[in-house]
């Protein structure tokens, strides 16, 4: 399963750089493009940025990465 989300990550993160990119260079007088351009690209950016961090959770999981340093609370009495 890890291997299919980083393979989401990387083609949600492509998909990011070429609709966003055709959305920056699309004309002005051609809306239609580019909003479906700029749509396209979020979309890219959005399953890229959950593929991320579902990925960095499993491996903090599993132990392949060190967890990140947190503070941890205790109650206080």
């Amino acid at each position: 399963m890890a291997k299919l989300i980083a393979l989401l990550n990387v083609v949600a993160w492509s998909g990011f750089w070429a609709f966003g990119y055709l959305a920056l260079s699309a004309d002005a007088a051609d809306a239609a493009h580019m909003t479906t351009a700029l749509i396209l690209a979020a979309v890219g950016a959005a399953l890229g940025i959950w593929a991320w961090f579902w990925l960095v959770r499993h491996s903090e999981a599993t132990g392949y990465a060190k967890p990140a340093n947190r503070v941890i609370q205790t109650e206080e009495t």
